[in-house]
């Protein structure tokens, strides 16, 4: 998924017949009794299948990052493996940044380390990364106009353990390190170049990353800095792990093999538990009420919180709802018609909260306005029927139809053409049942404001490939909702800055939100060392809703074997293999 920007995760119940093929894509195997190795579930179609540490657009998704990271280690691990958000030096190259005293500036250090075919790692290593970056910038998930790499001016490598990076303005050292610094992945300059041209390296790494099959026999992906490197990997979805016995960093790995299977359906992935094929998995919300049989099988259930914000992103450039999206009071009426606490206490069986805003409310922050607390557009269908009623629609044949179209305080707005049906449609990620219900729960209370809301359903993968930025004109630009957070949409770093989701053409911004204030108020965040920046981005989204807000669900809640630890679940929702042992 990323740049480790982006977590996006899983939703359909199956007939009785798939189920039983939806169990063999991920239940091969018995339980890791030799201690040796681990079975790891893999929440339901989230299946990876990006293996470069670069993130583009299609492949964001969270095991991506999770298992690149394990093999290519960051510069700079910034995560909440440790149980607080925070720099996890032992998974880094880097052991040092030290900013400028003028903050325009840092200087990094790296460790005395090796690749994997036992060439040093050095400051042309991340310059490597650096130039990629540079080159191909539109095509990294990450980019967001004005951020990385707009604001690195220059990266200078002084030594082969030291690099200078410099800024084009002061930045705030924390926002820095913890949503930028991050970023950055060494990769073998010495395996990887291609003649020195970063456009044609470029290339030549995607091509190759497209070929799942190749990732476990093609010499270009053994050439590895992290702990653990690929015995295998399907194009269904199984991944094998295996330690790198050339790993010379500070996160040993404590289990020779790994093995991360996948499930099509949340059911599958139970069934897996149930029958001790799996030493960790995950039940859903609604499944809390058999959490003794699953204790009485040996295992132990923890919730697992993450600091994300759940949402569906409006398409604003679709030609048919693109300009009713863009009216904020038919925005306003969509959110009144969302039940935001029914839905996290009946379908998320309390294991959510509601989600007023931007920044994530489930884990105390000092980042949240009292705007986004209090939740501007509390729940009520009647209200939203007023807001619609007002501005020129009427209802005909049970759906809500612009009757008097116009620019005018009390007509349908610009761009609204005369007797458009307000009915839209969202492409929904597949898997889950709590997805399914929540879903259900939104079209059915979207009725009674009169809105026509239908549902479409695809894997993950697939639904963001199928939504992605987008002009009119384009034949892709037809999707109008997009769905992706059963287990929360987009995790952020430390610093829950807004410049890939929400500023003008960022890089994660999928509908094409644009609102030159709210640029403003991200690039204040970024420099100034105050709270009251962000407050009041956090205030200004609440009220303009770029999409729609939904309830925060934990990340998921774990089940693991008794006698398996030595690790914290990551709030950033990254798994993090090396980590894990067998205690007993």
């Amino acid at each position: 998924m990323s740049p480790a920007r982006t977590r996006l995760l899983a939703g359909v119940t199956l007939s009785a017949c798939a189920l039983l093929l939806a169990g063999c894509s991920g239940s091969t195997g018995s339980s890791s009794a030799s201690k040796d190795s681990i079975n790891y579930a893999l929440p339901a179609n989230f299946t990876p299948n990006w293996i470069l540490p670069i993130g583009t657009a299609a492949h964001l998704n969270t095991n991506n990052s999770s298992i690149s990271h394990t093999l290519w280690e960051p510069l700079v691990a910034y995560d909440g493996s440790t149980g607080k958000i925070g720099w996890n030096k032992a998974g880094s190259i880097a052991t040092a940044a030290d900013f400028a005293a003028d903050n325009k500036s840092v200087k990094i250090t790296l460790g005395d380390r090796h690749w994997s075919d036992g060439k040093p790692i050095t400051s042309q290593d991340v310059k490597f990364w650096f130039d990629l970056i540079k080159a191909n910038k539109k095509q990294w998930a990450g980019y967001s106009p004005g951020q990385a790499p707009d604001n690195w001016t220059s990266l200078k490598a002084d030594d082969d353990r030291h690099v200078t990076l410099t800024f084009d303005k002061a930045y705030n050292p924390q926002w820095m390190l913890a949503n930028e610094l991050q970023y950055i992945i060494p990769l073998p300059k010495h395996a990887w170049d291609q003649g020195g041209d970063p456009v044609k390296t470029w290339t030549y790494l995607n091509n190759a990353a497209k070929n799942i099959g190749g990732y476990a026999s093609n010499p270009l992906w053994k050439t590895i800095s992290g702990p653990y490197g690929v015995k295998s990997f399907s194009t269904a979805g199984k991944v094998v792990l295996a330690a790198n016995k050339k790993y010379d960093g500070g996160e040993k790995p404590g289990i020779p093999t790994v093995n991360l299977l996948p499930f099509t359906t949340t059911d599958a992935e139970k069934n897996a538990l149930r029958s001790g094929s799996v030493d960790y998995g995950y039940i859903e919300a609604t499944d809390l009420d058999q959490k003794e049989s699953f204790t009485a099988r040996g295992y132990e259930v923890k919730p697992w919180s993450g600091w994300a914000i759940t949402y569906m992103p409006y398409n604003f450039n679709n030609p048919s709802m693109g300009p009713v999206f863009k009216q904020l009071y038919a925005r306003q009426a969509i959110q009144r018609s969302i039940d935001q606490t029914t839905i996290a206490k009946v379908v998320f069986s309390g294991t959510a909260v509601p989600g007023y805003g931007p920044i994530p409310t489930g884990q105390a922050s000092a980042f949240v306005s009292q705007t986004q607390k209090d939740n501007p557009y509390p729940f009520s269908t009647s209200a939203a029927r007023a807001l619609l009623t007002s501005h020129g629609w009427s209802e005909q044949s049970g759906v809500m139809t612009c009757t008097r179209p116009g620019s005018g305080a009390s007509q349908c707005g610009d761009g609204v053409a005369k007797g458009t049906k307000f009915q839209m449609q969202v492409l929904s990620q597949s898997g889950s049942a709590v997805t399914d219900n929540m879903m259900s729960a939104i079209q059915s209370s979207l009725a009674k404001t009169g809105i026509k809301f239908s549902i479409k359903t695809a894997p993950v993968n697939s639904v963001l490939s199928q939504t992605p930025q987008c002009t009119a004109s384009q034949s892709i630009c037809k999707w109008q909702l997009s769905f992706f957070g059963t287990a929360g949409s987009w995790y952020f770093p430390a610093f829950p800055t807004g410049d890939a989701l929400f500023q003008s053409k960022g890089g994660s911004n999928f509908g094409n939100y644009s609102d030159a204030k709210v640029d403003q108020l991200i690039s204040a965040s970024t420099t100034s060392s105050s709270n009251q920046a962000i407050q009041d981005y956090s205030a200004s989204l609440a009220k303009d809703l770029p999409v729609i807000w939904l309830p925060e669900p934990d990340y998921q809640i774990s089940v693991m074997k008794k006698g398996l630890g030595g690790f914290a679940q990551d709030s950033l929702a990254n798994f993090h293999p090396a980590q894990w042992k067998w205690t007993s």
